[in-house]
């Protein structure tokens, strides 16, 4: 009696967890409606306080601070896949010296934050100009652009040496194994086995390196670096007017959407022969 009593309550309970929640419903329309209801009023908001004027004087600053954006991320990704590759060897090594190195590289630069970094380098570098004179690098220290590029640089490099390093494990070590026993070279066995498969595991952190590259490029007009968002605080700043910032964060947006669906393309052409062939009927 007892059994089938505590059986049929658990049989309840299982019903009642699985039946529809009318109010978990009405809670997700009415989010719903609030999100419609916001961007119409952001729309309309934005068409009403449409001025020719004022897009004729300033889209030309905004398109000047995006080609600024780019160019930091385009190079400073470039230069931290290039340091990346010996800090992920590092962190596979088995010298105690250059692992601990790279261990310690990536735990400060993925474990602080990148605004703390750009004050360090661009502030902190400034209290040692009699030295960096004497050395002839105060002219890299001087110039926001420059510090700005080397601390992205810095810090992209250690995200895609745990990348690189986590794509290359997740290879079955029985293949490059294989590939000795036929006497083949370390650098073939690399290049041609181990680092094709591994790039193809890394795209989609890549991809998503490169948007938050993007979206954390906007602190460098902290450092009087004219990009997308240095434009923007200056435009601000002439005009008092707060549909500055909502123009910029909507193309911020269309940027990284339209990166995001290039970048789906481009691992869709490259594991394009990874797909599944369907069997004919």
């Amino acid at each position: 009696m007892m059994r089938n009593n505590a059986a049929s309550i658990s049989s309840s309970l299982l019903d009642w967890a699985r039946a529809p929640w009318p109010f978990a419903r009405i809670f997700g329309h009415v989010v719903i409606a609030l999100w419609i209801w916001g961007a119409i009023a952001l729309v309309d908001n934005l068409i009403q306080s449409y001025d020719p004027d004022y897009m004729a004087r300033y889209s030309p600053k905004y398109f000047w601070g995006f080609v600024t954006t780019l160019k930091l991320v385009v190079i400073s990704v470039s230069i931290g896949a290039v340091l990346s590759i010996p800090v992920a060897f590092g962190r596979m090594s088995r010298n105690r010296i250059f692992a601990g190195f790279s261990y310690c590289y990536v735990y400060f630069f993925r474990g602080t934050p990148l605004l703390a970094q750009i004050f360090l380098v661009y502030y902190g570098f400034g209290q040692f100009r009699p030295e960096l004179q004497d050395m002839g690098l105060w002219w890299l220290f001087r110039d926001a652009w420059y510090c700005a590029l080397l601390t992205f640089s810095l810090n992209t490099a250690a995200y895609q040496a745990e990348i690189l390093r986590g794509a290359v494990q997740s290879v079955p070590r029985g293949q490059p194994e294989a590939a000795q026993a036929l006497g083949l070279h370390k650098a073939v066995i690399f290049f041609r086995i181990v680092l094709p498969q591994a790039l193809i595991v890394a795209l989609r952190p890549y991809g998503n390196e490169i948007i938050l590259m993007v979206k954390g490029s906007a602190i460098v007009s902290i450092v009087t670096v004219f990009d997308l968002m240095g434009e923007t605080k200056r435009a601000f700043s002439q005009t008092y007017d707060f549909q500055m910032y909502i123009y910029a964060a909507l193309f911020y947006l269309v940027v990284v959407e339209l990166m995001r669906r290039l970048w789906d393309v481009f691992e869709d052409r490259l594991t394009h022969h990874l797909k599944r062939i369907p069997d004919p009927e």
